[in-house]
């Protein structure tokens, strides 16, 4: 069974990006996103389960829009007024929902990272 997860690390703290948001949007052919789901990590920055999977992970191109300027402000870090970084999305393709896809981001003020994971 497919499954879309994501895992997100506040790399400034070297500590897992607790109550961080997210929200999935699914892209249609006209470059716009329909909202699909908005969860928030746990304390070690996951989401309590994946956040789609079975029939709901269907092929096609997603965007997770992860809150971070909100997150970093809530997790103490010093920012300027505006952010250098507040929403971060992330655009990627699901060619076989019946495979695990797993977005995960290294967060910091000032950049990130992501990769498909396993």
């Amino acid at each position: 069974m497919g499954r879309l997860t994501t895992h997100v690390l506040d790399t400034a703290s070297g500590l897992p990006a607790a109550g961080l948001v997210a929200h999935l949007l699914r892209v249609g052919p006209d470059g716009a996103g329909e909202p699909v789901k908005t969860v928030v990590t746990n304390a070690d920055g996951r989401c309590d389960a994946p956040i789609l999977e079975g029939e709901a992970l269907a092929a096609g191109t997603y965007e997770l829009r992860f809150e971070a300027g909100a997150y970093l402000r809530a997790a103490g870090h010093a920012l300027p007024e505006p952010a250098f970084l507040d929403i971060i999305p992330i655009r990627f393709g699901i060619a076989d929902p019946s495979r695990h896809y797993h977005v995960p981001l290294l967060l910091s003020p000032y950049g990130y990272s992501t990769y498909r994971g396993s």
